[in-house]
């Protein structure tokens, strides 16, 4: 018997590996929605907005290398479609099934809900446009085909793609046949070349430095780019959008490098390195400490997703996972100078002292174990746990480039039910929270065990420190009753606290990591405790403006 429109595309999306897809119900998409969750190997996971599916689904491809959400028409696509611009922004390949009203209600123009009256049914589609790679109506003849082209330009881009499935087609059996696309490979006489060129030059070169970047994550080349480091010898620092793309609990890694703003130690071996070797890395503002990084073009090589760079000249056709495959091979081991790497300092403060910046992030740094995913949210929580050295197999995960507020919550619940083995433990300021609070309740009803963190200093911190009046209105936020949460949003048995002191943090962090079920801490610090890289981000945006 033949599979269906959507069964087709369900069979297709398993075989790459999603077995999860986020979303929620519409009229529009009950044939999509029925076919997921009667599929034997698909787990419908229903989040509480389409825009919180869509950052789950962002968090689940980070571990999964690809994730799918689900929406109806019109008003579920859109409200998703800032969590899939974030996709994008951050190269994570989302599939996006949407389903849409059928065929002859549209070619009538029928003036139906979820529609802006005006007859128009590819408005939103075309919208979509932007934020993604891709993009088909999925209909019995066509299935086939858009499917495997959309799986190759989701892959190739790493980047999302958009499926419209009509009420009416999405049940038809498929009436066509494709083969699978495969995956690009490099032109041999480049990659030849492109290896020598940077053997060559590294050959030449008394000390040099590795900026291991995202794509070779989003890429699933971790294994790969350490065996080059493993063959090599080379040190490597890490830009703040690419934290722990290789373990930092290694002899070869030299620290976090983020231009002029922080760790000048690491910002001299970087920038001084007679070789810098980028692979896979994006310079974007948070990843060179707000353009101050100096990294000088001419002692650059640039490994870049499908095309290698150096001295000026390009080798196009070169896919990043076949050099650094080919370089583990070509690059002799040397004893590259190295740089010892610097912690977040001491743990300070005691019994009924106050939490401050300097006492709470090398806490949470102590917390974390070898194994854990930590998802922190942007701001002041990442920027100051950043720079703590990750343990050994710790993944940390934020949206340095994306930057959306509210969406490490829902990414949290994604990164958990991509890989139950591991404890998640997210981090993310009472502001963020506010947005996106709803799927604390996924966790509790999915069985999930996270350790959540809730960094409450009354207000948009990260806000008060860069515009011009910190005290100003849209600063300050309604005052929840945080550690409350969770036994109202159905979490049940979980080990839940408000702590305000170091002494209760301390007892508060012992329960969180022996607690058999989830954990929710409340951390209560004044209104300007931050971390220093978010001080010096402050003072620097703020001369900039004054014209320094």
């Amino acid at each position: 018997m033949a599979l269906t429109v959507i069964q087709h595309v369900l069979a297709r999306l398993r075989d790459i590996g999603i077995t999860d897809v986020f979303g929620v119900p519409g009229d529009f998409a009950f044939p999509v929605n029925d076919a997921i969750s009667n599929h034997p190997d698909m787990n419908w996971i229903g989040c509480s907005n389409e825009l919180n599916a869509a950052y789950a689904a962002d968090g689940y491809a980070r571990i999964k290398g690809v994730g799918a959400l689900c929406t109806t028409y019109g008003v579920g696509e859109l409200s998703a479609l800032a969590g899939v611009a974030g996709a994008y922004a951050e190269y994570l390949p989302i599939f996006h099934l949407v389903g849409t009203p059928r065929m002859a209600v549209q070619r009538s123009r029928a003036l139906v809900h979820h529609t802006l009256g005006t007859g128009e049914y590819d408005l939103f589609r075309r919208m979509a446009e932007p934020v993604v790679v891709g993009h088909a109506v999925m209909t019995p003849q066509n299935v086939a085909y858009e499917t495997e082209r959309l799986i190759a330009e989701a892959f190739y881009h790493r980047r999302p793609v958009y499926m419209a499935f009509p009420a009416d087609l999405a049940n038809q059996p498929v009436v066509s046949t494709a083969q699978p696309v495969p995956p690009p490979r490099s032109d041999p006489a480049m990659l030849e070349a492109a290896t020598a060129a940077i053997a060559a030059a590294l050959e030449k070169a008394e000390t040099a430095c590795m900026l291991p970047g995202l794509l070779v994550a989003r890429e699933g080349l971790n294994d790969r780019l350490q065996a080059l480091v493993d063959a090599s010898g080379l040190p490597f620092a890490t830009m703040f959008h690419d934290k722990t793309v290789l373990d930092e609990q290694q002899d070869a890694y030299a620290g976090m490098y983020d231009g002029a703003l922080m760790n000048e130690e690491v910002r001299a071996f970087v920038e001084e390195s007679e070789r810098i070797i980028t692979v896979g890395t994006l310079m974007t503002d948070f990843n060179t400490g707000s353009f101050t990084a100096r990294l000088d073009p001419a002692r650059t090589i640039a490994i870049e997703h499908h095309q290698v760079s150096v001295d000026g000249r390009s080798y196009p056709s070169v896919e990043i996972g076949d050099i650094l495959g080919s370089l583990a091979k070509a690059l002799p081991r040397r004893s590259w100078r190295r740089l010892a790497v610097n912690s977040l300092g001491p743990v300070v403060g005691a019994g009924d002292d106050p939490i401050t910046a300097a006492a709470l992030y090398p806490r949470w740094a102590n917390f974390l174990a070898p194994g854990d995913t930590v998802v922190a949210e942007t701001g002041t929580v990442s920027m100051g746990l950043g720079f703590a050295r990750m343990p050994s197999g710790a993944n940390f995960y934020n949206q340095t480039l994306w930057g959306a507020i509210g969406w490490a919550t829902p990414a949290a619940l994604g990164t958990a039910i991509a890989d139950r083995s591991r404890r998640t433990v997210l981090i993310t300021g009472e502001g963020s929270h506010q947005l996106t609070v709803q799927e604390i309740g996924q966790f509790g009803w999915l069985g999930l065990k996270p350790v959540v963190f809730v960094l409450n200093n009354g207000g948009y911190l990260i806000e008060r420190l860069l515009c011009k009046d910190p005290d100003i209105a849209y600063n300050d936020i309604a005052p929840w009753r945080y550690a409350d949460l969770p036994a109202a949003f159905g979490c049940e048995g979980w080990f839940t606290a408000r702590v305000t002191t170091c002494g209760e943090l301390d007892a508060a962090l012992q329960a969180a990591a022996t607690a058999e079920s989830g954990a929710y801490v409340e951390v209560v610090t004044g209104p300007f405790e931050a971390s220093p890289l978010s001080l010096a981000l402050s003072e620097k945006m703020k001369k900039a403006a004054a014209g320094g």
